[in-house]
């Protein structure tokens, strides 16, 4: 195998196309695109890549099977230690995490790790997933609140492991921010759909509807019998400026922005008549991936013009260069070194246009990043038909202000033990953007899985 071979492409949609639809972007592998790529495996004796998956997935393993042309094989080896291997192969950042501790990268590009497990989850998905293998059952049960990533993983190895997991998700679907964040055209619903229909056959209970918190508490499903209970409800507080004008009508966080998209299903408007009115011009503040969802979004849903508005450079901006390079290709504008500083609205209270305000860079922050400085005098107005505030969001308070004693941090976090998950009550555990903030699916997943085996360590002291 030679170290010069390149990399394959992942083929995707027209930009021109895309731009008008929901269907999903990338393309994905065919089968001699994939062996290629796997060819470019070195099997390496030490594999660094391994210790780069936070769900430990034996990379080696699977790309092996790849190479061998045992797909049955590369499935079984992947779902081993992955339970959601067809969302983790569209979403995960893989280029800073297995990829990134990948031989290859030093010298060039990495074997792409996350193409190759999408390929082996879409091959399973279209045979047909085998049903899981019969586990021992054990009398024990574990409660799980909220079905993100961080839930779903912990429910299933918990289900694997034998125990007797019922999950409770507040809204209406089971999936969380896998199901009402992140855009159709990224990750499609049926495949996430599938995912979930697999934990169910693990023998996880979803109860949707079921607002932990309010129909019941933590500890009031303790007292119905539950032996430990794993909370993972997620980051689910949008950030806001508090600059003037963001109570107009049309200025979304993005969370609302998104979800209406999502569950509501605007993604087949007409079929279904989402009220999402964005106008001609849409503007999202922030750069990160769900800025960049938030803006491509946007432009599916008829806008003429949508804007990424970002108060420092293009070096800084957290997005994957992935999305912001496919934002560009169908047509989203940056504005950048340029923040909002209030909202003008109509006699109505409709939003009309925005003053911006240009910044110059500094001497970096606590981030590592360097702080934007406003520039005196630089603002300016433009018109504006909606707004979308991409800006972060903060813990689902719910939960943590109904649980006594639970420790949180300063900004409302479950405190959490980095490598169980446990908390400061001894069978409560937690994990997740609930514990981190708003970070990645995959390092919520990572905390499901350790947290899963934490459980169980517990209750075989029971």
């Amino acid at each position: 195998m030679s170290l010069k071979k390149e990399r394959v492409s992942m083929p995707t949609q027209d930009p021109q196309e895309r731009r008008k639809t929901f269907t999903e972007v990338a393309l994905g592998y065919n089968p001699d695109m994939a062996a290629d790529e796997a060819s470019r495996c070195l099997n390496c004796k030490v594999p660094f890549c391994v210790k780069g998956c936070p769900v430990e997935v034996d990379i080696p393993g699977f790309i092996s099977a790849i190479k061998e042309q045992d797909m049955a094989k590369a499935a079984k080896v992947l779902k081993d230690k992955n339970n959601l291997p067809a969302v983790c192969g569209r979403v995960c950042p893989q280029e800073s995490q297995c990829e990134a501790q990948c031989i290859l990268a030093k010298k060039g590009k990495s074997v792409a790790i996350g193409r190759l497990e999408r390929y082996t989850a879409d091959w399973e998905r279209q045979q047909g997933i085998p049903d899981p293998a019969k586990v021992d059952a054990k009398a024990r049960k574990v409660a799980i609140v909220g079905s993100g990533p961080a839930g779903l993983t912990a429910a299933a190895d918990l289900a694997k492991m034998g125990y007797q997991v019922t999950v409770f998700e507040a809204l209406h679907t089971p999936g969380g921010v896998l199901m009402y964040g992140i855009p159709e055209f990224r990750l499609p619903k049926d495949v996430v759909q599938q995912e979930i229909d697999y934990i169910r056959k693990l023998g996880v209970d979803i109860q949707v509807n079921a607002v932990v918190g309010k129909s019941a508490t933590v500890d009031e499903l303790l007292e119905e019998g539950y032996d430990a209970v794993f909370i993972g409800t997620g980051a689910g507080l949008p950030n806001f400026m508090n600059i003037p004008g963001e109570n107009l009508n049309g200025v979304y966080s993005a969370n609302e922005f998104l979800t209406r998209t999502n569950l509501m299903k605007a993604y087949r408007f007409p079929e279904y008549g989402t009220p999402i009115k964005v106008g001609k011009k849409v503007a999202v503040i922030g750069a990160g991936n769900v800025a960049m969802d938030s803006a491509r979004t946007a432009l599916r849903l008829g806008a003429e013009e949508s804007y990424i508005v970002y108060r420092r450079s293009a070096e800084e901006m957290p997005a994957r260069h992935e999305e912001v390079e496919h934002a560009e290709e169908e047509g989203v504008q940056f504005l950048l070194l340029t923040s909002p500083v209030a909202y003008q609205g109509d006699e109505s209270g409709y939003l009309k246009s925005m003053v911006l305000q240009k910044f110059s860079l500094g001497e970096p922050d606590a981030s590592g990043r360097r702080s934007p400085v406003p520039i005196e005098g630089s603002e300016y107005e433009i018109e504006i038909d909606t707004v979308v505030v991409a800006i972060g969001q903060g813990p689902n308070p719910l939960v943590p202000r109904t649980t006594p004693g639970l420790i949180l941090t300063k900004k409302g976090n479950i405190l959490a033990d980095e490598d169980t998950g446990k908390t400061s009550r001894a069978n409560i555990f937690a994990g997740g953007d609930i514990v981190t903030g708003a970070a990645t699916v995959i390092l919520a997943m990572g905390a499901g899985k350790r947290a899963a085996r934490a459980i169980d360590e517990y209750l075989q002291t029971l």
